[in-house]
């Protein structure tokens, strides 16, 4: 943006924030002094977009308006009108978070970033500038014709925003990092309103901290990432009866494929479902090949178990995360929660994997009574490549070694009434410190390597995790840092949710 433009955006956002400095209450101050739409509770599209959130817990939180910006000025005049009264408030992009107040609010405006909705190829310097208000099937569809494409989430319905500042696991991982290492630059509204061009070489350390920060540090209203070629892909969805002899055999697949990833180009998730209202037991796989077919001996371990659906075809990328939105299970309360864990040897790997899924099964049948639970465990590789790649790319947050292979554990529970969160608030906890008290175990006894680093991956984090504690010292103390520089009065730690820095 040229300064002349920047401080013109500066001058609207001051006397804005003028006229709000009589009106307290945000949504009316926006709509008397500016063209920001504004949507008011019980009206059809106000109502409409608190229906997008994944979990409807979420969406039954009620902010007083939702403001639609369409420009970064737009943003940065709300953010002068907040910082004149105390109002809390919150930022969303795709609604996947279901945290609640993390990307939804009660009792304070929402801004919706919808309307920042960019998808602009650029084909010399073979980069793309994403609007937060995207998903990423949407950017797929986008991007088909120019057989480009970015890293980005692997079911389409994900939101742009919240993934990228959360780091963004991907089909693509293992050829390119995550999503975040893509990132070359940024549009960031910061809390004293101002709109600043976040690059490498354009405060630098504020690029590195949006790299699995979280929401810490402004509102970004777009992104610059860097596109990579890419036609035809091949994947689907494999599904297998749960059996004794199956979880074994997936388990040892999981583990096999993470420690031998045969293919850069290949992407898998690995879950386990179970509907205990209806005592289905399910494993669903997500596949992904970057080409038309995957070469022999990709996915054959898992391939060879025997699935009783096979869904996998050579398609577009933005079909395959179409296709993916089955997964969204919509109408019912959403919880997420993480955690890392070391890959076991192939000696002890039998007895490890299969007592984290055992441990999983045990704790989630003391929430069997919960009407409509499904609870779900998903098996994310995290292979030493993906951490080599995220050096070369300058770094990020998260700071993996290449010193061991890990998996990314995402625990979900989906169940029908928000009475019962409370019930589900301690299943969670059970369920992932469980995880964390098994690798302590065999870590102690020398079955899994003791001296690892172990963090957690913030999108998919409940909401009481400590994921900054979890964070090498220096990265936690250059969050700090970052923080105390550009949000020096608390502005986006005191009025929004979000995964917070600990003070120094």
């Amino acid at each position: 943006m040229a300064p002349a433009t920047l401080n013109k955006a500066i001058l609207w956002a001051a006397v804005v924030l003028a006229a709000s400095a009589t009106a307290q209450d945000t949504c009316a101050t926006v709509e008397e002094n500016t063209n920001i739409t504004v949507l008011k509770p019980w009206t059809l599209d106000y109502s409409t977009e608190q229906t997008q959130y994944w979990s409807t817990y979420s969406g039954d939180l009620k902010p007083t308006c939702i403001l639609e910006p369409e420009t970064p000025e737009e943003v940065a005049a709300i953010v002068s009108i907040l910082r004149g009264n105390n109002e809390t408030f919150a930022v969303k992009s795709g609604g996947h978070n279901p945290n609640n107040y993390f990307a939804s609010v009660s009792g304070g405006p929402l801004i919706s970033t919808k309307k920042l909705n960019e998808v602009i190829f650029y084909p010399d310097s073979e980069t793309v500038r994403v609007g937060p208000g995207n998903r990423w099937d949407e950017v797929g569809e986008q991007l088909d014709a120019t057989n480009y494409t970015v890293v980005g989430g692997r079911i389409g319905n994900v939101g742009v925003g919240g993934y990228l500042l959360g780091g963004g696991l991907s089909f693509m991982s293992a050829q390119y990092g995550w999503a975040a290492n893509s990132l070359l630059e940024a549009t960031v509204v910061l809390a004293n309103s101002s709109i600043v061009t976040v690059s490498q070489t354009s405060h630098p350390d504020l690029l590195m901290v949006l790299k699995g920060g979280g929401n810490n540090f402004g509102i970004v209203t777009s992104y610059l990432l860097q596109a990579y070629p890419q036609g035809d892909i091949w994947g689907g969805n494999l599904e297998f009866t749960a059996t004794a002899e199956t979880n074994a055999a997936i388990l040892s697949a999981v583990r096999n494929f993470t420690e031998n990833y045969p293919d850069e180009k290949a992407g898998i998730i690995v879950t386990a479902e179970r509907t205990l209202s209806t005592l289905l037991d399910i494993w669903v796989m997500f596949l992904y090949y970057n080409g038309p077919e995957p070469p022999q001996g990709v996915f054959d371990e898992f391939l060879a178990i025997g699935p009783t659906i096979n869904t996998c075809k050579t398609q577009r990328y933005s079909a395959l995360l179409s296709g993916n939105n089955w997964a969204v299970v919509k109408g019912s309360v959403y919880t997420i929660g993480t955690e890392t864990i070391p890959l076991p040897s192939a000696e002890e790997g039998p007895e490890i994997m299969g007592s984290i899924f055992d441990h999983w099964v045990n704790v989630s049948n003391t929430a069997q009574l919960v009407p409509g639970l499904i609870a779900s465990i998903a098996f994310q590789p995290m292979p030493k490549q993906i951490a080599s790649l995220a050096t070369s790319k300058g770094g990020d947050m998260l700071d993996l070694d290449d010193s061991i292979n890990r998996i990314v554990v995402e625990l979900d529970y989906s169940f029908l009434f928000k009475s019962d969160y409370a019930k589900i608030d301690s299943t969670m906890r059970a369920t992932y410190d469980g995880i964390g008290d098994i690798v302590k175990t065999n870590q102690a006894s020398g079955a899994l390597p003791s001296d690892v680093f172990l963090p957690l991956f913030m999108n998919d984090g409940f909401y009481p995790q400590d994921y900054f504690g979890r964070l090498r010292p220096e990265k936690l103390q250059l969050a700090q840092t970052v923080q105390a520089d550009v949000d020096p009065d608390g502005f986006w730690k005191d009025r929004t949710g979000g995964f917070k820095i600990p003070s120094t």
